[in-house]
């Protein structure tokens, strides 16, 4: 079993179905979501992304050959090109801007998730950066290519299936895959991992979840 194998099978497998169950994820494809979740949604992605923009350029500063460091200095940059070009379009056919997005600041789970990545990319090893970051590619690379089978009456919804449903995205993350597969781990570090991998897998379904009920600050 390859490396990334074991750590879908221990950490995403589950969590993968729950996703794909969620009724945020099943209301893109029917058209059903309430537009204020999805607004909700790609605000908080935009403040996610800058945040994984960096976490991805600690870990090309890890990285233990010149084809990774590139590897993943570009997907660091092209992270930033995601944020201001699809949701630039998206925003303005949500009737937002790039000043709303500021307002709004990072929720709760957003701001967890963007901690915990950091954390993680910034003090643990390599391998363990890697594995942290890597649900985000694959899990959207996974839901995209699922729901691109039904599409959405939505065209915004639809926009953003058409991302992560692409070839171009799929081959992203097949590049990523191929350096987790080339990881030499021992067994301590491969268990922490595995805790990280999972952790964030977690983190991909709260994202979608606090979407979907549009989690505030309880106080302040």
């Amino acid at each position: 079993m390859t490396f990334s194998s074991e750590l879908w099978d221990r950490g995403a497998a589950s969590v993968y179905d729950e996703i794909v169950r969620h009724p945020f994820i099943t209301g893109l494809t029917d058209g059903t979501l309430d537009h204020d979740a999805f607004r909700y949604f790609i605000v908080q992605d935009s403040h996610y992304l800058r945040a994984y923009s960096r976490a991805l350029s600690l870990v090309a500063g890890r990285a233990l050959d010149e084809d990774a460091v590139s590897m993943f200095a570009l997907h660091a940059a092209n992270a930033i090109a995601v944020e201001r070009e699809l949701h630039t379009s998206l925003l303005a056919s949500l009737g937002l801007t790039a000043e709303d997005v500021d307002a709004a600041g990072s929720g709760p789970t957003t701001t967890a998730y963007m901690s915990y990545l950091t954390a993680v990319c910034a003090t643990g090893t390599y391998a363990e950066a890697v594995a942290a970051v890597l649900p985000c590619y694959w899990i959207y690379r996974d839901v995209g290519r699922e729901l691109l089978k039904r599409s959405s009456p939505d065209p915004a919804y639809r926009k953003w299936i058409e991302t992560y449903g692409s070839e171009e995205f799929d081959a992203v993350v097949e590049s990523v895959l191929a350096v987790t597969d080339g990881l030499d781990v021992g067994a301590a570090e491969r268990e922490r991992c595995h805790q990280h991998f999972a952790m964030t897998c977690r983190y991909e379904w709260m994202f979608w979840d606090a979407a979907y009920r549009k989690l505030d600050w309880p106080v302040g």
